[in-house]
């Protein structure tokens, strides 16, 4: 079995079949990708709050590849070990842009950035106040999909794509349907520690250097992805107690908006946290759960706050 390099001098932006392979690998073998940021590497370290709004509108995440596997067809299940994945650079980011997001442009009307410290490998610092472990994962890890043109990386589809789901850091593997031949594997979209949610549009948004191994299930068909964890989940933050805010009413997503504003208070009032700083801790941490779905008309939703996060 081989162990490949794919840098991320050429990268894509869009779901396209049509986009040339960059590699070719055999079912088995390990690929080390270097990715970009969400951003493009538009931000520094020395970036401002001014900057959110000049880096002008978003044209899709820079994914590296395409990979051909040997023998992928569609029908099969490409199985994606997460090997590893750190930061490429010292520095990640999370920002906040008016009208993005899971809350309006009336909560927050003005741009915010948080350069994040991540050179020690191990969290994500905010300042002596906050420190969030790192966990990271691909934010877009997906298969080509089978129809023709370009297709936008922000939704997440049936090959995956944008899925932002945190779970799927080291010891994750992944399984992605294959929908054309050679199944046309790119990745990208790097982040250093996330909530479930992801709410304010932005994570630990970091370069990153991911290696993956890769399988391939003959006659295993899957109509969207799934994933096995390797062990317990959340072991970074589940180390302390936690503190939740609930919602309730008809809507889960008016319900989610209105459990993260509780929890913004919260934040404000008990950890002396700015609005703005409020919402990107509640990005980059907070978990949310619909914790109840079957007792009509109402249902409820809870964001969980990790109490491990606050070291000040």
């Amino acid at each position: 079995m081989a162990t490949h390099q794919l840098d991320d001098s050429v990268v894509h932006y869009e779901w396209n079949n049509a986009i040339a392979p960059r590699l070719e690998i055999d079912p088995g073998d390990t690929v080390v990708f270097r990715t970009r940021d969400a951003a493009d590497y538009f931000y520094k370290k020395s970036s401002t709050h001014a900057d959110v709004m000049a880096r002008g509108p978003f044209r899709g995440h820079p994914l590296t590849g395409p990979v051909r596997v040997r023998g992928a067809e569609p029908g099969d299940t490409l199985d994606v070990e997460v090997v590893a994945m750190r930061p490429a650079l010292d520095f990640g980011f999370t920002n906040v842009r008016p009208g993005r997001g899971l809350l309006p442009e009336s909560d927050f009307a003005k741009p915010f950035l948080q350069i994040w410290d991540v050179s020690d490998g191990k969290f994500a610092r905010m300042d002596r106040r906050v420190a969030v472990p790192l966990e990271p994962f691909p934010g877009v890890i997906g298969t080509a999909l089978d129809e023709p043109g370009g297709h936008s990386t922000m939704p997440p589809r049936k090959n995956g794509g944008n899925m932002d789901i945190k779970q799927l850091s080291s010891g994750t593997t992944v399984y992605l349907p294959v929908w054309v031949p050679g199944a046309l594997f790119s990745v990208g979209d790097g982040h250093g520690a996330q909530g479930d949610g992801e709410v304010c549009i932005t994570a630990v948004e970091m370069a990153a250097e991911v290696t993956l191994r890769f399988g391939l299930e003959k006659g295993r068909r899957l109509a969207e992805p799934q994933f096995r964890t390797r062990g317990p989940i959340g072991v970074g933050t589940n180390t302390r107690g936690w503190y939740a805010t609930t919602a309730h009413g008809p809507d889960l997503f008016a319900s989610s908006q209105q459990a993260v504003r509780y929890m913004i208070d919260h934040l404000v009032r008990e950890r002396g946290l700015s609005r703005e700083e409020a919402y990107v801790v509640c990005s980059v941490a907070v978990d949310l759960k619909i914790s109840e779905i079957v007792d009509a008309p109402n249902w409820i939703v809870s964001a969980f706050m990790p109490d491990s996060i606050f070291v000040g």
